[in-house]
């Protein structure tokens, strides 16, 4: 659990600070990932603040443009050099620094592109985003493009500035990187081997955000519930909150957190000690983001996922049979390599007896230096289509009678404030995720309050307050 100093880039800060003052400047950031993507943006943001940027919304307006890129989908390649076309004009124009982090900065073939054909200030990658803040001085004070990417696992960095987009509810990191080699994912070669933040510091972070008056807590990492593992293995595990379980019951009892939610989880390290914090701590969510992937044992095999469809299922099972009212929610690809309808089969049957909650749903897109994309198995287009639409009906169905059983239920509901499609009601979310559009007045934002669910719809439920 080695961690990095910051205080070479809390001076660059500094420097460029100095620099933009009395200036009035603007920074825009484009965040096009995961929540572990859109964490690292608020770190970023924190960053740029402290250098004495302005956040706007208007991309227009800016003098620092900010791309956070993400690479575990095909389309969004085409959607960053859209956007790099799109700043060409406002760089020339109006000299605006643009800069390009992220996971898809760590893919060499990306690089020698954007060098190619696009204009840009700075490129950094997910080992280097502590040192934007030297990178962005030396752009500015050099007038030449810096590029700096490692291609080594990076240290776990603590003391960024953050700056965070919700004061209600807070993403934690407490690991990066992964060590499944899933594959479909490009994430290993991109965040690099699983390292664990030390748990003083994470609970740090948490006894702090609850201070400020935040009631959820989502603890992020690529495969949250191996949390410790390789530290454990290399015996450098320094305390006594070892494991992904003890985290849990430590962060159940910090005062002012009311609600902890995790992702993403991998079903082999669903250990019992895990399984049994959940139904242990009160604030811990009952609802359980449980990765599919498919429903074939056969193309769970050629995805490397190293269980089976029975393995998964008798999991779902020990996990209602020890928690009470355990929900669940998946992801699925959908046309991965060597999957045939009979596999497919397989994954709707498995959607079939779980009846999930939520199925966030992928048609498999080929990534570059991933084993997958190698593959001489490819699904033609239209039969990965065909099969998507047919897994989205039988989802939908399945949402609908979900749906019907919260009429007449009372939800705890935290109140995250107006709804964003319509003003006249207050919004939150059921334990279960599900979006809840209610009556009720402002200052029940950013509490815990009971709600009557009068009527469903499909994505969302409306309710009453019984406040």
């Amino acid at each position: 659990m080695e961690s990095k100093n910051i205080a070479d880039e809390l001076e660059y800060i500094e420097k460029v600070r100095r620099i933009n003052e009395g200036k009035n400047l603007r920074d825009y950031i484009l965040t096009m990932g995961c929540q572990l993507n859109e964490n690292d943006s608020e770190k970023i943001c924190g960053m740029v603040e402290k250098m004495g940027y302005i956040l706007t919304n208007n991309v227009l307006n800016a003098d620092l443009i900010i791309y956070n890129t993400c690479c575990v989908r095909e389309n969004a390649e085409e959607k960053l050099f859209g956007k790099l076309g799109e700043a060409k004009r406002q760089k020339e124009a109006k000299r605006t620094i643009i800069a390009i982090g992220g996971c898809m900065m760590q893919e060499k073939h990306i690089v020698d592109k954007i060098k190619k054909s696009y204009k840009f200030d700075v490129i950094f990658g997910t080992h280097t985003l502590q040192q934007f803040p030297k990178d962005l001085y030396q752009a500015i004070i050099e007038n030449k493009r810096i590029t700096d990417i490692l291609d080594i696992d990076g240290k776990i960095i603590e003391g960024l500035p953050i700056k965070r987009s919700d004061n209600i509810r807070a993403s934690v990191t407490i690991m990066n990187g992964c060590n499944n080699f899933c594959t479909y994912c490009i994430v290993p070669y991109v965040r690099g081997r699983e390292r664990s933040r030390h748990p003083d510091n994470i609970l740090e972070d948490i006894k702090e955000l609850a201070e400020k008056g935040y009631k959820e807590i989502t603890l992020l990492g690529q495969n949250v519930n191996s949390y410790m593992r390789v530290e454990r293995e290399r015996g450098e595990s320094n305390s006594e909150i070892d494991s992904f379980a003890k985290l849990l019951r430590a962060v159940n009892e910090v005062p002012g957190i009311e609600i902890i939610k995790f992702v993403s989880p991998h079903p082999k390290d669903f250990t019992d000690d895990v399984i049994e914090a959940i139904r242990d701590c009160d604030k811990v969510s009952k609802f359980i983001h449980l990765p599919l992937q498919s429903g074939s044992t056969k193309v769970l095999r050629t995805m490397n996922r190293v269980y089976t469809k029975e393995q998964y299922l008798d999991l779902v099972d020990k996990m209602k049979e020890k928690i009470p009212n355990v929900k669940f929610s998946t992801d699925i690809i959908v046309g991965f390599p060597s999957e045939d309808e009979f596999d497919f089969q397989d994954t709707l049957e498995v959607v079939q007896k779980v009846r999930f909650e939520q199925i966030f749903m992928f048609i498999y897109s080929r990534r570059k230096g991933t084993p997958a994309d190698k593959m001489d198995t490819q699904i033609p287009e239209e039969i990965k289509h065909h099969r998507f639409d047919r897994l989205k009906k039988l989802y939908e169905d399945i949402l609908v009678e979900n749906n019907k059983k919260y009429i007449g239920t009372v939800q705890k509901i935290l109140v995250e404030g107006y709804s964003k499609t319509n003003d006249e009601f207050l919004t939150g979310r059921t334990d279960t995720n599900k979006v809840v559009i209610f009556n009720g007045n402002s200052n029940l934002i950013g509490s815990i309050v009971d709600i009557e669910i009068v009527s469903e719809h499909m994505w969302y439920l409306k309710g009453e307050c019984k406040e």
